[in-house]
């Protein structure tokens, strides 16, 4: 049957006021407007609902039957509806996210702390893993969304946050500290330390050396960023990393500088693809991506030296 909810609710208000214009009075609608709706559900059901004098509205026994149960069931329709709205505004629960480690360790300890002050409702809890586990989590629904840098978004629906820029991190007495502009062509032939392609961002940075046709000699390879800066400093070689990586070891003997032309990363929120989020988890979604434009902002002001 092809009914309406507008059809049950004029009927409930004409059985409930014993009048159609008493009724339209309730619902906002004309008298014609209530009548003609009466007969449209009368007609669509195939019964008579009510008879009409000119001076008063009874209830057949078939709207008899349908009054007393109507009443009650459109009741719990607008309860069911009312706790959808108050679910929609809800801005409390657990929000499960996760990040490769170099966003963990600056942009995620912001969004933290930004959270808590935001939402004081809202726990969240931050799973720090390399890349591809942090695809699957999103994938296989253990984390609400994640944070990577520059995915296959097939997918996964995904939004930019922060474009964040190659450095070069070199010893302070290394040649390459005295150039006035580094180029990416410095690079060439020179032994390098990079992070292995467990990290997002190593397969970037080779498509940036055979971009800009340069072949340094790799001759160490490591997980986390953070060994990188004891690497360089022993002198075994110089290095590529993300701004996100920065500070450099309070006390340490190394340098960072731009390279020119400037490359950097793209990190993207992602989640799966054709899936709402809950209102708590959208609004972190929300407060990561104005943390990462704020974080964005300041990378800009980074220092050639």
């Amino acid at each position: 049957m092809n009914y309406t909810l507008r059809q049950l609710r004029v009927f409930a208000a004409v059985a409930s006021q014993g009048s159609f214009s008493l009724a339209g009075q309730v619902i906002g609608l004309s008298q014609s407007a209530v009548s003609h709706s009466i007969k449209e559900l009368e007609a669509e059901i195939g019964v008579k609902l009510l008879d009409r004098t000119t001076r008063e509205v009874v209830l057949t026994h078939a709207g008899q039957r349908l009054a007393s149960r109507l009443t009650v069931q459109l009741e719990e329709l607008n309860s069911t509806l009312l706790e959808l709205r108050r679910y929609g505004g809800n801005r409390s629960g657990t929000v499960r996210l996760a990040a490769s480690q170099t966003i963990s360790a600056r942009l995620m300890p912001l969004c933290l702390a930004e959270a808590q002050i935001c939402y004081p409702e809202i726990r969240l809890m931050l799973q720090d893993s390399v890349q591809q586990s942090v695809l699957h989590s999103v994938l296989n629904a253990t984390v609400d969304f994640g944070i990577v840098i520059e995915p296959q978004v097939g997918e996964f629906e995904s939004q930019p946050v922060l474009y964040d820029p190659f450095l070069l991190l070199c010893r302070q007495d290394d040649p390459l500290n005295r150039v006035e502009r580094v180029e990416w062509q410095h690079l060439q032939g020179r032994r390098m330390v990079l992070q292995d392609y467990a990290s997002g961002s190593r397969a970037l940075v080779d498509r940036i050396f055979q971009k800009q046709q340069v072949t340094p000699e790799v001759i160490q390879q490591v997980g986390h960023p953070v060994t990188l800066y004891p690497m360089v400093e022993a002198g075994i070689g110089i290095s590529i990393l993300p701004g996100l990586a920065l500070p450099l070891p309070s006390g340490s003997a190394l340098q960072v500088r731009r390279i020119y032309p400037e490359e950097h990363r793209t990190l993207m929120l992602i989640r799966r693809k054709n899936r709402s989020l809950s209102p708590a988890a959208e609004a972190i979604w929300q407060l990561v991506s104005d943390q990462a434009k704020l974080l964005s902002q300041q990378s800009r002001l980074l220092p050639d030296r």
